[in-house]
């Protein structure tokens, strides 16, 4: 028979501690998505309301070449906030692991 302390509360612990991270994560990333598709629909319908006062050919070539250059930028933005998001949850969920290891 064996005799020994099995200390299961630490790895319990760690993977709550896991599991907690994973949650906040998805829940941002939600929060995320949420605003991007807020900005987009607002993007588009003052974009819209601008395409209306066009008078000319010429005025619509450059409203065109505006308006995608202000959608690529918003999109750029908006890549970058999710970039940031996963690159600071892959650091917390590393750090948790680390712990686990000591």
């Amino acid at each position: 028979m064996i005799n020994a302390n099995i200390d299961f509360q630490k790895p319990f612990a760690s993977i709550q501690a896991l599991m907690g991270l994973q949650t906040a994560a998805i829940t941002k990333t939600v929060e995320l998505q949420k605003l991007s598709g807020e900005q987009l629909a607002n993007f588009f319908k003052v974009e819209a309301e601008k395409a209306q006062q066009l008078k000319s050919p010429e005025e619509f070539v450059q409203f065109n070449v505006e308006s995608n250059k202000a959608l690529f930028e918003l999109l750029k933005v908006q890549g970058e906030a999710f970039t940031s998001l996963a690159k600071l949850s892959g650091e917390q969920a590393i750090a948790e692991i680390q712990k686990m290891a000591v």
